[in-house]
């Protein structure tokens, strides 16, 4: 709320409504302020402080997103005059291949409002906004009409087409989108599956696990395809990190992750194999990150001594 100092209103009841008003403002304006100062300090607690108070890069994202966010909020409740558009725009424009929808705002007549003569067009103008079109579930009919022959009776119908997963429910583009989120987007089936209840639709958590095990199953091939390819190679250099992943009935996660170690031509694809099933074996187990690494430094001190060799 804007008020002209130099020309106050005399009515006292608007007035003392006035005074209200702002004395609300105010007081949730301070609420907001303290809360915020707090949340910066309790981030500079954890990012200055002791290293067991210390917040993780990703949290402190997060938290630093939230403050923004409270930021713009204060600032779009503040009225503030229109400004004039800048010459030269300061946001990068919006990508080309986006497509774009016309949306045209007419006056709605051809007769000047001023003096009611004729009008004619003399350009326009263009701003663009970026929009967001929710995803959409959709259920494709399949549709067989039946024929019958008059003279010997015969039946004629199309093959129903094949299913990715037998007697399932779910297009591929519906299985991608799953594989996707949970392998890409980091999404959990059971988030998944409220996502797809807000659809109105039910899915539970094993009939989507379902779902990932049959693709699964037909992307053996393209598994199979690319460990030839990648075994075919003289030397291989991967990270051995573990991963945090959920682990259902313990109530916390538990790290988990394999990849190959370097290995060299003489016997190098056995011996990257051999290094990848020790690495899931011994991910979860105590101590079992030190003798992953103590068989990859052997493995790679072989790998230069038989380099320097040959």
């Amino acid at each position: 709320m804007r008020l002209d100092l130099d020309n106050l209103p005399s009515d006292v009841e608007l007035l003392q409504r006035l005074v209200r008003d702002m004395a609300g403002a105010v007081a949730a304006r301070d609420g907001e302020i303290g809360r915020l100062q707090a949340l910066i300090k309790q981030l500079q607690r954890m990012q200055f402080g002791k290293r067991s108070e210390q917040l993780d890069p990703s949290q402190l994202l997060l938290a630093l997103e939230d403050l923004d966010a409270d930021i713009a909020r204060i600032e779009e409740s503040v009225p503030s005059a229109p400004a004039d558009p800048p010459s030269s725009p300061s946001r990068k424009p919006l990508p080309d291949h986006l497509p774009r929808e016309n949306v045209v705002l007419d006056v709605g007549g051809d007769a000047c409002p001023c003096c009611g003569g004729a009008v004619h067009a003399i350009g326009e103008s263009v701003s663009e906004m970026l929009d967001w079109v929710p995803a959409q579930l959709r259920v494709l009919r399949i549709l067989r009409p039946k024929y019958a022959c008059r003279t010997c009776k015969n039946v004629v119908q199309a093959p129903a087409p094949e299913r990715l997963i037998a007697n399932g429910l779910a297009t591929p583009g519906l299985i991608a989108q799953v594989l996707v989120a949970k392998y890409c987007d980091h999404t959990p089936l059971y988030r998944q599956s409220k996502i797809f209840a807000r659809h109105g639709v039910d899915l539970p958590r094993s009939t989507l696990a379902g779902w990932v095990g049959g693709a699964s199953w037909w992307l053996e091939a393209l598994h199979r395809r690319l460990s030839e390819h990648v075994f075919a190679s003289d030397i291989l250099f991967a990270d051995d990190t573990p991963v945090p992943v959920l682990d259902p009935g313990r109530g916390r996660t538990r790290p988990a992750g394999s990849g190959p170690m370097p290995g060299s031509s003489a016997g190098g694809a056995a011996r990257i194999r051999q290094q990848q099933s020790l690495s899931t074996r011994l991910i979860g187990e105590p101590n079992g990150r030190r003798r992953i690494w103590r068989g990859s430094r052997a493995c790679c001190t072989s790998m230069v001594t038989l380099g320097s060799n040959g």
